[in-house]
């Protein structure tokens, strides 16, 4: 089994920082953080001349399988050109050291394969299958101005329409049947779509409560689509662990998710793409004045998240091929409200443990993982120096591989 010592780090571990460090890399895994004056045995040295070495960042909202924002045309597009977009974007944030991502709605277990398999170059990918939506909801994405050929349940590309708790039920055990490693529903209007408004709550608490039994069955967890105060009291209610987006969240509800242990993941760069490129994006003009009230308490909620002591990932929730490649910009915006070593905190540990890899995924530690970037710059003083990892992150390692090294 090959042997890689990194030599001369300053290391971010995931938590905290060590300086004049090494690490000793066996097969996938680190096995050592020897102090620098350490002699290591190896086949392959690589010399970090006091950069920082950090583990790979991890996106915890993302869309392997949009490609653009006409979500409704996406829902139909070939599946064979919608896995060379998915191909594509996957390679790219794998070189942008985002070495895992976890899925928000459409990739499946041949994505996964092709990943596994080598057949496309990318990070490790956490699925959730086919988003789940009630009739009519934020992720139903037959358009109100076409006629469908019936009026049966919907299941497209991303998403698919569920109505009651026995089809929930189905739903969720076809899902895990499939492989997903989690479930994701929607229990709020959203954004980009012009089904419900942003405020429209979905499902009963029935229903969800069936597809959080489900979930625990499998050792899993349900993430929910949920923008608004009500929906997030509503995952608290039915133990929903992952509150994706979260751009209302009041204080008193904020204190209860951080009591109850339950993970909330912003994203910022969903709002500010969207407010900033809305009318080149061929969105629906309810778009553009719904992204107008998330915007405005999207900040405001993070920062009562922030001080009620909440546990937030990170995930940039970007579409289209243009703003993927600025994926880091999600660290950036976060950077207004938190320290940069908050914000890479849920970058990485946090974001480990809410897709149940702790201590494996999102730390430097011995056990872990070898998911690794080295980069040039200090990320703790400015975190846009991410955003030209060609020029500022000369070497990606996943799984103890080398997948880029410029040294």
């Amino acid at each position: 089994m090959t042997v890689t010592i990194i030599r001369d780090c300053t290391i971010f571990d995931g938590h905290d920082v060590l300086d004049g460090r090494s690490v000793v890399v066996e097969g996938e895994r680190i096995v050592d953080l020897p102090d620098n004056g350490a002699s290591v045995s190896a086949d392959q040295v690589i010399e970090g001349n006091g950069r920082m070495l950090m583990p790979g960042l991890i996106d915890a909202h993302y869309h392997a399988y949009t490609p653009s924002y006409d979500f409704y045309g996406i829902d139909r597009m070939p599946v064979p050109l919608l896995t060379s977009h998915a191909a594509k974007l996957l390679t790219g944030a794998l070189q942008r050291g985002f070495t895992t991502v976890r899925d928000a709605a459409g990739a499946d277990i041949g994505l996964w394969l092709s990943l596994e398999e080598g057949l496309i170059e990318g990070p490790r990918l956490f699925y959730s299958g086919k988003a789940i939506t009630q009739t009519g909801g934020h992720g139903d994405m037959r358009r109100r101005d076409y006629i469908e050929p019936c009026g049966c349940a919907y299941s497209g590309a991303l998403t698919q329409t569920v109505d009651g708790v026995d089809e929930m039920r189905r739903a969720v055990r076809e899902e895990f049947r499939k492989g997903a490693h989690q479930i994701k529903v929607f229990i709020s209007g959203g954004v980009s779509t012009a089904n419900a408004p942003l405020w429209m709550p979905h499902f009963s608490s029935e229903e969800l409560r069936c597809a959080v039994e489900e979930a625990e069955k499998r050792r899993s967890y349900v993430m929910a689509h949920c923008h608004t105060d009500h929906g997030a009291k509503q995952c608290l209610e039915v133990g929903i662990r992952s509150i994706e987006h979260g751009s209302e969240v009041h204080e008193h509800t904020a204190q209860r998710i951080a009591e109850a242990g339950v993970f909330v993941v912003p994203t910022l760069s969903a709002g500010h793409n969207i407010a900033t490129y809305g009318s080149e994006l061929g969105l629906p003009a309810s778009a553009l004045v719904k992204v107008k009230e998330v915007q405005e308490s999207a900040l405001k909620s993070l920062e009562t998240n922030v001080r009620a002591g909440v546990k937030l990932g990170l995930g940039a929730d970007l579409h289209g091929h243009r703003f993927h490649e600025r994926q880091a910009m999600e660290l950036v915006l976060r950077a207004e409200v938190q320290p940069p070593i908050d914000v890479l905190r849920s970058a990485t540990s946090i974001n480990g443990e809410l897709v149940q890899m702790k201590g494996e995924l999102g730390v430097v530690a011995e056990g872990a993982y070898a998911d690794l970037i080295l980069v040039d710059g200090d990320p703790l003083a400015d975190l846009s120096m991410l955003l030209e990892p060609q020029e500022n992150m000369p070497l990606v390692m996943k799984g103890g591989r080398v997948i880029r090294n410029t040294l």
